[in-house]
């Protein structure tokens, strides 16, 4: 040993303390060797918990180490993912996203976060949203609704969970693709929103077809479509917008993500894993009744479909200026 290297050898000792190497980069030959962690940007006990948990549960079991569900709302679920990508990119912290994660970045004028930070693992679910409207509203299609709309300007109203909220981002859609014009009334969530539907005091409501299916089979309000690219088989009496002449299609997903920077063999065996889950007669059980679809991807698949989701909403956000500071 030289000089140089015995002293701070010696050094060491006397300190108490040892040369050790460094902590190995992660790598699927030990992966996992402990818990994992994942983050939903949503409140417990929420739709999105459904499908989360399910998995989270399964996960655990295919690994042999505890993999701990944490909710974290807040900032339109922006909280949750800047929380996972301040965390070591090694596949032990990941996040339930959504599509309004990779949209976010558009909507927050300061967003502390870039598609390219995520790393997209495996989808888990689309779902499509529900054209509610209140019995009260002399309509029984979305033809009638729109024609409705059109001879009343301003009349109709709708709620929104924000400026930025996806009610708000369809309504807008709807305005623009028919040349309408509604309002809209602020609400904190869905269910405030429907109930007041439900009273006849909104008019219109873009809602989860899981919040809004137990409300539309007690007939306390009318289904005039769906938004997303097939019938919904909780609903299969209700069109999509493109069955009827209104050339929308929009959905909504979950998914499993990581950090960019995660090993890709680490990414794969994840994929792998979340996928035979999401495969499972089990899961696609569950999913549907809840009201969504299950579906899985790879890794490249679900990272096009994020950039997508972004990609699609750009011009009615640069349009009608909808941000947030």
């Amino acid at each position: 040993m030289a000089t140089g290297g015995r002293a701070l050898f010696l050094f060491c000792l006397l300190l108490g303390g040892s040369i050790a190497p460094g902590p190995r980069p992660a790598s699927a030959a030990d992966f996992p060797n402990r818990t994992i962690r994942l983050v939903i940007g949503f409140t417990a006990g929420g739709p999105t918990d459904i499908p989360a948990r399910f998995i989270a549960d399964r996960l655990s079991s295919r690994f042999g180490v505890p993999v701990v569900v944490e909710n974290k709302p807040g900032a339109g679920a922006t909280l949750a993912v800047v929380e996972v990508l301040s965390r070591p990119h090694d596949g032990y912290d990941l996040l339930v996203c959504s599509y309004f994660d990779p949209v976010n970045t558009l909507l927050y004028r300061r967003s502390k976060y870039q598609i390219s930070d995520l790393q997209g693992i495996s989808l888990i679910t689309k779902y499509s949203y529900a054209v509610a409207v209140s019995n009260a509203v002399p309509a029984s299609n979305i033809r009638e609704l729109i024609d409705y709309g059109k001879a009343h300007p301003g009349e109709l109203n709708y709620g929104q969970l924000g400026v930025a909220s996806m009610q708000n981002i369809l309504a807008k859609q709807l305005e623009k693709t028919e040349g309408m014009k509604m309002t809209g009334l602020p609400f904190k969530g869905s269910a405030d929103s429907l109930q007041e539907l439900i009273a006849g005091r909104v008019h219109v409501v873009f809602g989860p077809p899981i919040a809004v299916f137990p409300f539309y089979e007690a007939k306390q309000l009318k289904v005039l479509a769906v938004t997303g690219d097939e019938r919904l088989p909780s609903m299969p009496g209700v069109p999509t917008l493109k069955e009827s002449g209104v050339p929308i299609t929009a959905f909504g997903w979950l998914g499993i993500c990581g950090s960019s920077g995660i090993p890709a063999d680490i990414v794969a065996q994840l994929d792998e894993a979340v996928r035979r889950i999401v495969d499972s007669p089990e899961y696609r059980d569950l999913v549907l009744k809840s009201g969504s679809v299950p579906i899985s991807s790879t890794p490249q698949e679900f990272q096009a479909t994020i950039q997508k989701s972004a990609d699609d909403v750009a011009p009615i956000v640069k349009e009608f200026d909808i941000r947030v500071d």
